[in-house]
């Protein structure tokens, strides 16, 4: 799409169109309830469920395939080559279950977002809302194609290999080969009408997953984006202001709130979010340092899709953090000597604000920033540590 020029005004429904349009192709609909057809609502609804249904079955087979191997003579290398597809999973399952409880705050939030939003070109210059639409959209896109890279490659990769070989090396049989490690409770591979059903199913299974763990993080990146914006503008505002009847006290006091409102919804989600990160970066890992060259290939968009996930979630806290704490020092930083003992106050309740600033905290980890990013890797790398000990 063209982007637009500095004249034309942008709406907020285009700073988080991406993340509800991409969640709509697995049935996710935020605002279904707003939606006037019925028909279209229900039918969306039956979508989401039945694609969930499907995919936890393949998750049951999963780890089915990995509770037989493990207690088998196999080689841990075989048993815990599923174990990072099970963390997806689960963080998958997880992150939709937390936006279905969450769902109605969410929807109040972005409305509230929505309400504040500059509406005319030369608030937007002010807010530089052409920037941030900008870099948040680069972010996500980057962010949206490496994941579904690694859910791709794992679908599509051994009928890709099986197809070349069978009809372009001259192979004499069709290996029926599945993407991802899953114990069929019935004969998935003799048949090929069941085993294309079956093949199909856990493509769709997989795009599921994916679209389910990216667009949480992806309404995290639009929410965190707008707060920042409008901290930024408050904290430039603060330190432009030269006297005169003047207080953004109550701005502010409203971000706080919006941000309190993001922790509330999200940080319980980030603490498991981060957990399973810290095992599936292991065991991708492990995998890496002890397969053959294809598994290695898979395995390190795997791994790198994980590490980009959890950087890109601790740079949007750590920029939460950075523009919140900005505005203590903009209003230091202003002409405050010629003005009112009332507004010197006033610039002190901002100051003193300022020192604890909006972030979000998951339970046990301190507030998301770059250092949560170094602990999280710290995390995987005693995980894997202990593993290589045990091969």
């Amino acid at each position: 799409r063209k982007p637009k020029s500095d004249d034309e005004v942008i709406t907020f429904d285009e700073l988080t169109r991406f993340p509800m349009s991409f969640y709509k192709t697995i049935g996710e609909d935020l605002y279904s309830d707003r939606d006037p057809n019925v028909i279209r609502r229900y039918l969306l609804r039956f979508y989401l469920v039945l694609g969930f249904l499907n995919f936890n079955a393949y998750v049951v087979g999963e780890i089915a395939y990995f509770i037989v191997h493990i207690m088998s003579t196999t080689t841990l290398l075989e048993a815990t080559a599923v174990a990072p597809c099970i963390g997806f999973s689960f963080m998958a399952d997880f992150k939709q279950f937390g936006l279905t409880v969450n769902r109605k705050r969410l929807v109040r939030l972005l409305d509230d977002l929505k309400e504040i939003f500059p509406l005319d070109v030369e608030a937007q210059r002010k807010y530089n809302v052409s920037f941030y639409r900008t870099h948040m959209n680069r972010v996500m896109t980057l962010f949206t194609i490496l994941c579904m890279t690694y859910t791709s490659s794992f679908s599509f990769y051994p009928a890709i290999k099986s197809t070349i070989k069978y009809y372009l090396m001259g192979s004499e049989i069709f290996e029926r080969n599945y993407g991802f490690h899953i114990l069929f409770p019935y004969d998935a591979e003799t048949d090929l009408t069941v085993y294309w059903f079956s093949y199909w199913g856990l493509a769709h299974c997989a795009y599921v997953a994916g679209v389910s763990y990216v667009c949480v993080d992806l309404l995290l990146i639009a929410t965190i984006t707008q707060l920042t914006m409008h901290f930024n503008f408050i904290a430039n505002d603060l330190e432009a202001y030269e006297g005169g009847d003047h207080t953004d006290e109550e701005n502010i006091k409203y971000l706080h709130n919006f941000s309190e409102e993001v922790n509330n919804i999200f940080s319980f989600l980030i603490l498991w979010n981060f957990i399973a990160a810290s095992l599936v970066i292991c065991f991708a890992g492990f995998q890496i340092t002890a397969s053959n060259v294809e598994d290695i290939v898979l395995y390190f968009i795997f791994f790198s899709a994980s590490l980009v996930q959890v950087f890109v979630v601790c740079y949007y806290g750590d920029e939460m953090i950075s523009s919140s704490s900005r505005i203590g020092h903009s209003a230091f930083n202003q002409n405050w000597l010629p003005c009112s003992t009332k507004y010197k106050r006033i610039l002190q309740f901002i100051i003193a604000r300022s020192q604890k600033p909006a972030s979000i905290r998951p339970p046990t980890f301190p507030p998301i920033s770059f250092n949560t990013f170094m602990k999280v890797i710290s995390m995987s790398y005693q995980f894997f540590a202990l593993l290589r000990t045990t091969y």
